[in-house]
């Protein structure tokens, strides 16, 4: 039973320290640096002006496999208008080469490695949406589908630049 407490003590703190508290919806998004797949870096101030959409997701993933294609072709369809969505593969997912193929049909650009406190919210897949002032409007746990991101993108993409 003591070994159970400890395991579990564990685990709620890991948990905890998972958690990105620096997060919040309604609040500035703090800084944060993408790396992409083929090494180069964005900057979350880089954004700045633009609809972001950051999307934690893993190969393993079902959700994540459904939804990655809906993204890409949301994107595709409103890059002109400001919007950008980064793919970000979780820790666990495959490794860097054999990422690089099952994004070349795809727009969106994908990470491998994001610096900063944004992070699987312990479900996958994750994501987070950042206004063009730089404001996190949308931070949860779970796949969208078309409802949730004309409901969620379509307000913000239709807001001028600051």
């Amino acid at each position: 039973m003591l070994v159970f407490r400890g395991i579990m003590a564990c685990a709620v703190l890991m948990a905890a320290s998972a958690a990105p508290a620096a997060v919040k919806v309604g609040e500035r998004a703090p800084d944060f640096e993408l790396t992409l797949i083929d090494g180069s870096k964005v900057r979350g101030n880089d954004l700045h002006g633009q609809v972001v959409v950051l999307n934690f997701w893993a190969t393993w993933c079902a959700p994540c496999k459904t939804e990655l294609p809906l993204l890409d072709t949301y994107y595709r369809l409103r890059k002109d208008k400001g919007l950008r969505v980064f793919a970000i593969a979780t820790e666990d997912s495959l490794p860097v080469y054999k990422l690089k193929p099952l994004f070349a049909a795809i727009a969106i650009p994908s990470a491998r490695r994001i610096k900063g406190p944004f992070a699987a919210m312990g479900a996958l897949p994750t994501n987070y949406i950042i206004d063009r002032a730089g404001v996190v409007r949308h931070a949860k746990p779970g796949a969208f589908d078309l409802d949730d991101l004309n409901g969620l993108l379509v307000p913000l993409l239709r807001d001028p630049a600051p």
